[in-house]
């Protein structure tokens, strides 16, 4: 599942349109609809979504062979 999708899922949960999240990380509705359609956001956007959603981001690189997580 991609960040988008996960994005819109929590949307949703949330009872938040696209447009109110866009104003709470300041960004215009059609350019956070955008960035969603083309699944193209920053690590930064990322961690500023989570925020104004009220979640935690973890962007976590694992080791498959010894699950160290970088």
């Amino acid at each position: 599942m991609g960040m988008a999708l996960k994005i819109r899922t929590i949307l949703l949960e949330r009872n938040m349109t696209i447009k109110e999240l866009a104003g709470k990380i300041g960004t215009t509705g059609n350019n956070l609809s955008n960035k969603l359609s083309r699944d193209n956001l920053s690590e930064r956007e990322l961690h500023d979504t989570a925020n104004a959603l009220n979640c935690d981001y973890d962007g976590i690189f694992t080791f498959r062979d010894t699950g160290k997580q970088v």
